[in-house]
């Protein structure tokens, strides 16, 4: 099979990020909105210059993974055609849902997605606070996708274009775009319920692309009330080293250090975030219930 060169689209866009951020920054300014803080800013633009720097290493590293995975087995031979992209769109973004999904429901892979999201502020540079671990082991999911024929580097190439269309949408410019498009595709909208911590939008909205895995899953939330951005316990620090690694620290503190059996020591690895091995921790999913008995009794 003849592979097509392409090149690192997330390398190239870089200066397209630092435009748009400018230019948001300005508008902002222009219609007086609080959408910046300078430091919060700062820190995201630097975790994502971090996560371009680690992606040199992680992202050949895969690519070899994937090879030797393709080179060993693979069930169909897809081509670079024009047939196979549109497989790949779906195919990648479906993965990027369970993906991403688990990373809320998992505390190993929230490690390091609560990158993302800890910031309490929603605009252009917070697309750009990005991990610096998460490269090394969350490729897992997207195996089954060379295991069924499709070639690395295409899986790659996809992979990058969902992160640039995932960069538009955190947004508080745009508020609702037509009908047909916010059923379909992931937009501002969608993604601020995404990163808000109002119960009933913890752990929704988990699309890369398409909004309707969510909408086929379970997990879509339509934003109503106004989004309030962060963690449920923000950790409050502009240090980009203690942002990349602060919930590491602390998930291996819990597992090595609690006061009970080993069974209960490996679950807070893969246990969702907040949980406790004697009931004291915070669940996403008790908030958002607490939220709907609320809405009940006052009803």
């Amino acid at each position: 099979m003849q592979i097509p060169e392409f090149p690192n689209l997330i390398h190239y866009a870089i200066p397209f990020f630092v435009a748009t951020v400018i230019i948001e920054v300005i508008l902002t300014v222009k219609v007086k909105m609080e959408q910046y803080e300078y430091k919060d800013a700062l820190t995201s633009i630097t975790m994502g210059l971090g996560n371009v720097a680690v992606g040199l290493l992680t992202k050949g590293m895969v690519l070899t993974v994937f090879y030797f995975i393709y080179n060993s087995f693979h069930l169909f031979e897809i081509p670079f055609t024009w047939w196979a992209w549109i497989l790949i769109l779906f195919a990648e973004d479906f993965t990027y849902y369970w993906n991403h999904r688990i990373a809320h429901e998992s505390r190993f892979f929230w490690a390091s997605h609560v990158v993302h999201h800890s910031s309490q502020k929603y605009n252009l540079s917070t697309a750009l606070r990005q991990t610096w671990s998460g490269g090394f082991y969350t490729f897992i999911w997207w195996i089954p996708l060379v295991i069924i024929g499709f070639h690395p580097v295409m899986i790659l190439v996809q992979m990058s274009i969902s992160l640039l269309y995932q960069y538009w949408i955190h947004t508080e410019m745009i508020q609702k775009l037509p009908k047909w498009f916010e059923a379909v595709f992931n937009t501002p909208s969608h993604h601020r319920v995404h990163h808000a911590t109002n119960p009933q939008y913890l752990d929704r909205n988990h699309a890369g692309i398409f909004i309707i895995w969510d909408k086929l899953f379970g997990t879509f939330e339509p934003e109503i009330e106004k989004p309030v951005y962060g963690l449920v316990k923000n950790i409050n620090t502009y240090n980009p080293v203690k942002v990349a690694f602060l919930e590491w620290f602390y998930m291996f503190k819990d597992t090595f250090t609690s006061n009970t059996n080993l069974i209960n020591r490996i679950k807070y690895l893969f246990k969702p975030p907040g949980w406790r091995h004697d009931g004291t921790g915070t669940l996403s999913s008790d908030l958002r219930k607490e939220w709907q008995q609320k809405q009940q009794s006052e009803v």
